[in-house]
């Protein structure tokens, strides 16, 4: 039921954000635009300008919005029951922060390479991601190979301050007047660089994720128990551990390298939909996915259409509206217990 609830109120969404901007565009005729690029019907009665503005111009915005929020929801639940801390998120892990430094160093250094700026930015984000997490890690893990919560997330904090301190010396120091301009303003968090190329590989990413986190939601149950319930029903805890994390670090690599960090959603996302369906991963993940992208495309819609002429970061939309939710449902939860 609840899929079925939030899919259609996302489709819903989408559809009339994609009418939605300083020019206003009525939903049939957003509906006629999008119907004739998947040749669904001749779309004899539409206009040029609909389909610029329409397809070209924010479907891309709309699509990679929606694959981001997916993403991070689903890497805020799989790092939560990995890692046995309800505040785990790619943001607090400090591996946004280390895939920051990497896309950052990539836009004040200014790289020669045959590669693609784009291209060249998802590599570095996964490099300073992996060796983020990978530091957090060795700061947290015991002797006995546990993460304790408490230190997991100082670990994390510690990590995520050390690698924005960086990102904050190679914009002010390293960097020219429009580059660092440029990367101050990315490191915000803001969907308004994507294009067809980049929301189509956001997409993608998230297609291949939501099929695999779910493929594996007995497994994740079972690390929900400890790594020794896991161990006694056969899993490899050690090696399966390390494949989801190094998996978590490229998707948020990935989504640091085109939008820039946008944190909240991986922490907040999981917890809602945690209150409302319970702890069972076959439930959790393809939910928080769905919210996650719900959360994302409606934050984009607010920060492009609260304040026209400004670029409000999306953020601090996510956080103004998952904050709230998440004290209330915590608050109803504390109730009845």
């Amino acid at each position: 039921m609840w899929s079925v609830v939030l899919l259609t109120i996302l489709v819903a969404s989408a559809v009339v954000v994609l009418g939605v901007g300083s020019v206003h565009i009525g939903t049939g005729d957003v509906v006629d635009v999008v119907a004739r690029r998947m040749r669904l019907i001749a779309g004899a009665g539409v206009t040029p300008l609909n389909d610029e503005i329409v397809w070209q111009m924010r479907a891309p915005r709309v699509l990679g919005s929606i694959a981001v929020g997916a993403l991070l929801a689903l890497s805020g639940a799989v790092l939560q029951t990995l890692t046995g801390n309800e505040l785990a998120d790619p943001y607090l892990l400090g591996i946004s922060s280390g895939a920051s430094v990497g896309a950052v160093a990539v836009l004040v250094i200014g790289i020669n390479s045959a590669l693609s700026q784009t291209l060249l930015m998802t590599l570095a984000s996964f490099i300073g991601a992996v060796a983020a997490l990978v530091l957090v890690l060795a700061m947290a893990t015991g002797r006995s190979g546990a993460l304790p919560a408490g230190r997991t997330i100082l670990a994390g904090v510690a990590v995520g301050q050390l690698c924005s301190a960086g990102v904050n010396l190679l914009i002010m120091v390293v960097g020219q007047r429009d580059t660092a301009r440029m990367a101050l303003a990315w490191t915000l968090g803001a969907f308004t660089g994507l294009n067809w190329g980049s929301a189509v590989t956001l997409a993608a990413t998230a297609v291949v994720a939501r099929a695999v986190c779910p493929a594996n939601a007995r497994m994740l149950d079972a690390f929900a128990f400890g790594d020794v319930s896991a161990a006694s029903l056969g899993i490899a805890v050690i090696p399966v551990r390390w494949a989801f994390l190094v998996g978590t670090a490229l998707v948020t690599a990935v989504c640091v390298a085109f939008v820039g960090p946008i944190g909240f959603v991986g922490l907040t996302v999981p917890h809602i939909v945690r209150l409302l369906v319970g702890p069972r991963h076959a439930g959790l993940l393809p939910l928080s996915a769905l919210s996650g992208a719900l959360l994302t495309v409606r934050s984009d819609t607010a920060a492009r259409t609260l304040a026209p002429g400004s670029k409000i970061p999306v953020g601090v939309i996510t956080a103004a509206v998952g904050a709230p939710v998440l004290v209330v449902l915590l608050r109803r939860e504390a109730r009845h217990s």
